[in-house]
């Protein structure tokens, strides 16, 4: 039996992306008992440091029932040098599912490789799957289906942007991305997603009439070298209530968090009316419940 794994949006179906959404706002209203994965077991391999991705997902599988064991490097034989291969193949027969949150996206398509349980990507340099879940869910819940609307990126070209541009193509949504010269998503990802994607390199012509507008940090985490070479690259990219004045009047803030107040996004629009931002982070937990569900539960249907 071919196993399941969800190391991109492209892993799923849009009709599966639509029914995770669902699940996870049905899963947000339960408060009872509800314990599908009971006795399961989640294996969390992070190589970098987390708190929305950890909590969540912990949280997150013993609500459904089972429990989580969390290993960093310094904490495991791979961060001593066992060949990455040997550690899938050992851990997945020890337990249900494994998150691996890592530096390099091969990783974890190495990883996933010679795993016989689900792995799923909590974050690598490349994409950043489980943040759309709960993005998506989040929009869902505030505007309703998203297909057919502007979502306007505003920033690097970084592994949120690449989810985006996944998620473009899979809802039915456009995606107007801003970023300076030099830090655009690759060219061959804008050529394969040329039908519901527009590369701009004035934020403001990116946020005119969006209904979602979204950010992230200039310098992320292994780029802390970069930041005042960034800090200089990236201004006028801030997202501030005159951008925001651009955008649809019901448009939403959302950020994946952690902010930096003042760089990326002004304080005023990040804890202003148009922000989502701590629905937005609630969300990891719901949507990635539904994840751990669809691919863990017997019970469920394949959406």
């Amino acid at each position: 039996m071919t196993v399941r794994h969800f190391l991109t949006l492209q892993d799923i179906s849009a009709d599966q992306f639509h029914a995770l959404i669902h699940r996870a706002i049905e899963l947000k209203k339960i408060k009872g008992p509800y314990e599908p994965l009971k006795n399961k077991i989640l294996g969390m391999i992070f190589e970098k440091s987390s708190t929305r991705t950890r909590v969540s997902f912990e949280a997150g599988i013993v609500q459904l029932g089972g429990a989580a064991i969390f290993l960093s490097p310094r904490d495991s034989q791979l961060g001593r040098g066992e060949p990455l291969e040997d550690t899938a193949r050992v851990l997945s027969r020890m337990v249900d599912c494994v998150v691996l949150r890592t530096h390099k996206h091969e990783t974890v398509t190495r990883f996933a490789a010679h795993s016989s349980v689900p792995v799923i990507n909590g974050l690598t340099d490349r994409y950043h799957p489980c943040q759309l879940l709960a993005d998506m869910q989040t929009y869902f819940e505030h505007r309703g289906d998203i297909r057919g609307k502007t979502v306007a990126w505003i920033g690097d070209g970084n592994n949120m942007c690449y989810s985006y541009i996944n998620a473009a193509g899979l809802l039915g949504f456009h995606l107007n991305i801003a970023a300076p010269a030099g830090y655009e998503p690759e060219a061959e990802a804008l050529v394969q997603a040329r039908d519901h994607v527009s590369l701009y390199h004035e934020p403001e012509a990116a946020a005119r009439n969006a209904d979602l507008i979204v950010t992230d940090v200039w310098a992320s985490m292994g780029q802390e070298e970069e930041q005042r070479q960034r800090m200089e690259a990236f201004r006028g990219f801030q997202v501030n209530s005159e951008l925001m004045a651009l955008a649809a009047p019901d448009a939403l803030f959302m950020h994946c968090l952690p902010a930096h107040r003042e760089e990326e996004v002004s304080a005023e629009v990040l804890e202003g009316p148009q922000s989502v931002v701590w629905d937005e982070a609630e969300n990891r937990l719901h949507a990635q419940k539904a994840l751990l569900e669809f691919l863990l539960s017997p019970y469920h249907d394949d959406p």
